[in-house]
């Protein structure tokens, strides 16, 4: 059950920041007046999809009050470095982006460090 507090907190943070690249981007670019920015901003607080996504970040920190009652920080903070490899491949699935040879490069690193983090 800890590591499922480990496990709710990353794909909260995941989905947050999935779903906020995916407003912004139907959005559009951010304006260059100074008011369209204030509406542009206001316009995406109130988009129920945005929304979401600050719940789910309240839901991923409590998630992670949970897991700090149950594990030691630091072997508990390394598993957080999974949201970074889960972000990059999403984007690449949902939005297209590229996965390049470095950024596959320091993923592997990112798992390696996991594993090597977690034994101790």
């Amino acid at each position: 059950m800890n590591h499922l507090y480990i496990l709710l907190t990353i794909l909260f943070t995941v989905y947050g920041q999935i779903v906020i690249k995916w407003q912004v981007q139907i959005a559009g670019a951010f304006p260059p007046d100074n008011i369209q920015k204030v509406q542009y901003i206001i316009k995406l607080l109130l988009n129920p999809w945005v929304v979401s996504s600050f719940v789910c970040a309240f839901l991923a920190s409590v998630s992670w009050m949970a897991a700090m009652t149950k594990l030691p920080l630091s072997y508990a903070y390394p598993f957080m470095s999974f949201s970074f490899i889960l972000v990059v491949l999403l984007s690449a699935f949902f939005f297209k982006e590229s996965i390049t040879i470095n950024k596959s490069l320091g993923l592997a690193f990112i798992v390696l460090g996991i594993i090597i983090g977690s034994k101790g």
